[in-house]
């Protein structure tokens, strides 16, 4: 009889005698090891195991006798059953062979690490949770800390009775399966000493999105199962693959998270576990360091190409890592083939737009896909109401759970719900999990949205905008759009698109695309940075304490200010450039208005007051300014950053506002004293066309530049000679002015006879199909669209 099976003798077709997870963790010491992957040793339980242990006991026939019938719906009675179920199943006992090998392998994997009884984890492993169209993660236990051959048996028994949590019944009735045709394995590992150091998840793709060539790495301080469980805001750090594998160190994205405790080993003689609190000065570093999210990145792509091999399609994964604090080394303790976007149709790309208002958010936290829901809000600080709270009973189906975290006894309420909002976790908790598997649009990490939302208020939920959900007073009215990209238009003119937020660039990578036309630094600045440049550099000597105070809080997790500019920018960039990548990117550089600079943190200090600043001191004139010119050198360390540390050569440099060809130049100098020079390592560098100066001289602009694109919107009030943001001359504004008409197609003309090509970033062809057709009768190189009007545009010029 095989009742223990050792890891190391295990592989992925063994998936039926020991559970997916035991499955991948042997498939991964046989195949990866000799790639340096480590994954700590152990031993499986097998479900022969598990199926004489509930036969020895006479289970079977009481378990269907408690569960058939139940109403899975009703709550109280799912509790009540599901609690009957597992005591019953804690309660039996072990035939002598069973006991009896589970002790002799434990005490064998004691002595293969020189220990009397080692720390071990007592994990579940079902043979239906990691099937394609079936994802059960995340709901049988897990057990840390173990030590002892009595404490291994109790662990065990504890994991048998978890195939019948309440969430367990109610998936296997809501997919189909029978109680007994899901057979449970156990997977008894060496623990990895993160309680010394940190912890968490990864993914091999946008968790969001589904975008594919990324890692997603959520990390906190500790044991990994307040990352699971969502009971910290772990950081986070995304990183570009191709480039990964090419050896640059291409972390595109790193946020910071809210921390306040950690899982560590209990006292001996008390509990396996407990909570401590992370002093300061942890909670405002990043758990672990770029070297180790890079390893960790490495060997994520390693193993999601030999799942994608065996598989003969694509496998993105979900890993569990742990970096032991005694040898400072990375294992992985677990992985498992991602199966919500995989079982996506990633021929429709679903929108959803609120229709427009203007209301403030109640609350923002981390958006959980991309949809948006309306109800009326159900505030749940416990299911069973003890500490006098709502009891879950009286959750009404439609309501918006807003609870503190969640776990997998949740999931019946869950699955109730219009959408869910938690004070506390990040992308890769449980309620995330559990609300993507849904479908369901949830906030997670709030902090406070139990305290600021009221039972009965009527809210929005809006996933939709990017990164940051967000919850709104009232109903507001939305609209879901679904577009068939198989049946999109081709057509000959290249058609880019403007990007103005990285959180929602991986989202719109699955258009039809030529690339980004227009990538705003200021959009960057003012989101990511909110900090003026000038500030940054020089809060210190302004003896403003609370401007300093602010400035340091923001900065946290970064050694020093210019650091946290160059950095925070460059990861703007680069997410967008990944995004679109082989394609080209081009990234306007900061082109705020003196108005709107005086308007970021600390910009008072530093910003004159200007009688017009739409015509004032912008754009390129700022650049080589004494009194600015090592502010907008962090911009250039940011480029330059992006492309030869982060390898995204893709990224084009683009100058806004250069009245003259002498600017431009002084420009250039600028730059390459900070080390940006065109023509270096493939560095495109285009121009702004928005002053009537740039179309008058095109023909001495075009030899020190690789290529304009024109600004419409500035083009056109400078040609007309009006303000646009003036109501009373309003109505006179219009691209499609002949004088506009006749500026463009000269640019283009002038243009293409020193080969230099020309392409248009305005807003023009978003807003009108015809501007867009007579751009392509002139000989434009390429037009770039707002992501809502490229399908519009496409359909407009293939009529063409």
């Amino acid at each position: 009889m095989e009742y223990i099976l050792p890891l190391r003798a295990i592989a992925l077709a063994d998936l039926p005698r020991v559970g997916g997870k035991n499955a991948s963790l042997g498939e991964m010491i046989q195949n990866l090891t000799h790639l340096g992957i480590r994954v700590p040793d152990g031993f499986a339980i097998t479900v022969q195991a598990y199926e004489e242990y509930i036969d020895h006991n006479h289970f079977r026939a009481r378990i269907q006798e408690i569960v058939g019938g139940m109403d899975t719906e009703n709550v109280v009675e799912l509790r009540k059953k599901g609690t009957q179920v597992r005591q019953l199943i804690r309660n039996g006992t072990f035939p002598e062979a069973i006991s009896a090998a589970i002790r002799r392998h434990y005490l064998a994997l004691s002595a293969q690490y020189d220990q009397e009884m080692t720390d071990v984890a007592v994990r579940s492993s079902a043979t239906a949770e990691d099937l394609p169209d079936a994802s059960f993660a995340g709901q049988q236990e897990t057990y840390l800390n173990v030590r002892g051959p009595e404490a291994v048996l109790d662990s065990v028994r504890n994991c048998f009775a978890s195939l019948f949590t309440d969430r367990a019944i109610v998936y296997r009735q809501q997919f189909g399966f029978d109680h007994f045709d899901v057979a449970l394995s156990v997977c008894v590992q060496k623990m990895v000493r993160s309680d010394l150091s940190a912890s968490g998840v990864a993914f091999s793709l946008d968790t969001e999105s589904g975008f594919p060539h990324v890692v997603v790495i959520n990390s906190s301080y500790g044991l990994g199962e307040l990352v699971v469980q969502g009971a910290v805001s772990p950081d986070e750090f995304i990183l570009f693959k191709p480039s990964l594998l090419q050896g640059h160190r291409s972390i595109v994205e790193k946020k910071i998270g809210q921390k306040d405790q950690k899982m560590v080993y209990g006292e001996d003689g008390g509990k396996a576990t407990k909570l401590v609190n992370l002093y300061p000065d942890q909670r405002n570093r990043f758990s672990i360091s770029d070297d180790q999210a890079l390893e960790i990145g490495r060997w994520v792509c390693r193993i999601e190409e030999h799942y994608t091999e065996r598989k003969g399609a694509w496998c993105p994964m979900d890993v569990e890592w742990a970096i032991d604090g005694l040898s400072g080394q990375l294992y992985i303790v677990q992985a498992r083939p991602e199966t919500i976007h995989a079982r996506k149709n990633t021929q429709t790309l679903t929108e959803y737009r609120l229709h427009e208002h203007h209301q403030k958010p109640l609350v923002s936290g981390i958006a959980v896909g991309d949809g948006a829901a309306t109800g009326e809000v159900s505030v749940l600080y416990s299911l069973d109401g003890r500490d006098g709270t709502t009891d879950a009973a009286g959750f009404v189906p439609g309501s918006v759970l807003v609870t503190e975290m969640t776990d997998p006894d949740w999931e019946p309420i869950m699955k109730k719900a219009s959408a869910i909002v938690t004070n506390k976790g990040g992308r890769t908790c449980h309620a995330a999990i559990v609300a993507r598997e849904m479908g369901l649009p949830a906030i997670v990490g709030c902090g406070n949205a139990t305290e600021l939302l009221r039972d009965g208020q009527a809210v929005t939920i809006a996933c939709c905008e990017g990164d940051s959900g967000q919850v709104y007073s009232g109903t507001i009215p939305f609209e879901k759009l679904e577009t068939r990209l198989d049946q999109v238009p081709v057509v000959s003119t290249p058609v880019m698109l403007n990007v103005a937020s990285p959180d929602i660039a991986f989202k719109f990578a699955a258009l039809p695309h030529a690339g980004v036309g227009l990538a705003r630094e200021e959009f960057i600045i003012n989101n990511y940075i909110k900090v003026h440049p000038q500030a940054l550099l020089e809060h210190r000597r302004l003896n403003d304490p609370s401007l300093t105070t602010e400035i340091e809080r923001i900065i946290r997790g970064f050694p020093d200010e210019e650091t946290f500019f160059v950095k925070k920018l460059s990861y703007g960039i680069a997410r967008i450039a990944c995004a679109f990548h082989p394609h080209k990117v081009i990234v306007r550089l900061s082109d705020f208005k003196t108005n709107e600079y005086k308007n970021l943190l600390g910009g008072h200090h530093f910003e004159p007051d200007e009688e017009n600043p739409m015509i004032g001191w912008r754009g390129a004139s700022r650049y080589y300014a004494p009194g600015y010119r090592e502010a907008f050198g962090m911009e250039i360390k940011a480029i330059k950053r992006v492309r030869e540390k982060m390898g995204l050569t893709n990224v084009v440099v683009m100058i806004p506002f250069c009245r003259t060809v002498e600017e431009l130049l002084k420009v250039y100098e600028t730059m390459a004293d900070f080390g940006l020079r065109r023509g270096e390592n493939g560095l495109e560098i285009y121009l702004m066309a928005e002053l009537p100066s740039n179309i008058l001289l095109a023909d001495q602009f075009a030899p020190h530049i690789d290529g304009f694109s024109i600004g419409s919107n500035d083009l056109t009030q400078l040609m007309l000679g009006l303000d646009r943001d003036s109501a009373l001359v309003a109505h006179l504004y219009d691209e499609r002015n002949p004088a506009v008409k006749r500026a463009i197609a000269h640019l283009i003309r002038t243009a293409h006879e020193h080969g230099t090509k020309v392409g248009i970033c305005g807003q023009g062809p978003s807003d009108f199909p015809d501007f867009a057709e007579f751009l392509v009768e002139e000989g434009i190189d390429s037009i770039s669209v707002t992501p809502d009007s490229m399908l519009k545009t496409l359909r407009a010029l293939a009529r063409q």
